[in-house]
């Protein structure tokens, strides 16, 4: 990417609402510290540079009910503001305002708060980040929840650009669902086209950043379904005749699916079933256990082979479904081409496939645990 400065995104909210969680998300690291308490994680001020899509992250620490606390937080934004009037570096472009998508209400003070710290730059557009937003359905009525509230804000009205519901990571239901990571990608394009002309990175390079991000949220849906199928695939039940990973499957592909863009319709609903037949536990793992038991030193209990045995047919139906539909979003493939997918998942599924796990079983120490096992798979499985 040719040299350009840098657009200044100003990242702030409430305390807990996954700041830095979405930071990292954009960024693709784990830079931003993350946690869990009565205190929010990011104590001061930092930055984080997205560098191949000239984009620098400003988190603030999170507003807390404490007086003394929210006071501080407006002063270390504005003193970090002033420096705009001989540093054009510092100018603020746009700012993520992130609320929590699990919170049923959002104060105005805190509204308040946000334009107080930001009072330098009296017209920056404003992009209000859902974040957790792991509800489907409750999206619409979250928006129109912060719509109305910004508009009973005058000067904050007036800046508000777009609100735009996230799930900057992976979240797991259960094993038969996940609320798979969405919306980083239409968030990185809206900041970008709101950039002063100078600042905005080229369009190849934003389309190969957001193409990575989706990989990288497919890769953490796998990376939940291997952990799921480890679990339900570890059962004192006659494996090869169970169709029990069937949901986790099911939920592994749409998310997918969603990830890439997939509109749901009748094409794409034969697509992900041909993906999920070819998947089928009972064919796939009777040929498996088979296999593997005619191999030399192979020696682990059934409960562990057959988690391994069912993560294994997960990673790799997860894989195959990211190559299959990044195929579809770049236009080199299409809905219709079901025998192409069929092929491609059976080779998945045959091709390598009882190598790998042989590499996994001989890697999987006795008593080792789920998360252990899952760790293992994903490392031989994973491609990108």
């Amino acid at each position: 990417m040719e040299s350009k400065e840098f657009g200044n995104v100003l990242v702030i909210g409430n305390s807990g609402v996954g700041k830095s969680t979405l930071i990292n998300a954009v960024i693709g690291t784990e830079e931003a510290a993350t946690g869990r308490g009565s205190e929010g994680t990011t104590k001061d001020l930092k930055i984080y540079p997205a560098e191949e899509i000239g984009l620098r992250l400003v988190d603030t620490a999170g507003f807390e009910p404490s007086y003394l606390k929210k006071r501080k937080i407006i002063h270390d934004v504005q003193k970090w503001s002033r420096k705009s009037i001989s540093e054009e570096d510092h100018t603020i472009n746009v700012i993520w305002f992130c609320v929590d998508g699990t919170s049923s209400k959002l104060f105005g003070d805190t509204i308040k708060s946000l334009m107080k710290a930001t009072s330098l730059w009296k017209s920056v557009p404003i992009i209000v980040v859902i974040t957790k937003s792991y509800s489907v359905p409750e999206r619409e009525e979250n928006i129109r929840m912060v719509r109305a509230i910004f508009e009973k804000q005058k000067k904050a009205g007036e800046n508000l650009r777009d609100i735009i519901p996230v799930v900057a990571s992976t979240y797991v239901l259960n094993e038969d669902a996940f609320a798979a990571p969405s919306g980083i990608p239409e968030l990185i394009e809206k900041t970008i086209n709101l950039l002063p002309e100078g600042k905005k990175a080229a369009v190849n390079d934003v389309n190969a950043y957001k193409l990575q991000r989706r990989r990288i949220m497919s890769q953490s849906v796998v990376g939940a379904a291997t952990t799921a199928g480890v679990v339900v695939g570890a059962v004192p039940i006659p494996f090869p005749d169970a169709f029990i990973l069937s949901p986790t499957e099911i939920a592994e592909v749409n998310a997918i699916s969603s990830i890439y863009g997939i509109k749901k319709d009748d094409k794409s609903r034969e697509f992900i079933n041909t993906i999920i037949q070819v998947g089928t536990v009972s064919a796939v793992a009777r040929t498996a256990i088979s296999a593997l038991k005619a191999i030399p030193g192979v020696n682990i209990a059934a409960s562990a082979a057959n988690a391994v045995i069912a993560g294994g047919i997960i990673a790799a139906i997860g894989e195959g479904s990211i190559y299959a539909f990044e195929q579809v979003y770049l236009g080199k493939k299409s809905l219709d081409d079901i025998d192409w997918v069929r092929k491609l998942m059976e080779s998945k599924l045959t091709k390598g496939f009882l190598e790998k796990l042989t590499r996994v079983l001989e890697e999987v120490a006795d008593g080792a645990d789920k998360e252990q096992i899952a760790s293992i798979i994903r490392k031989i499985f994973t491609k990108w």
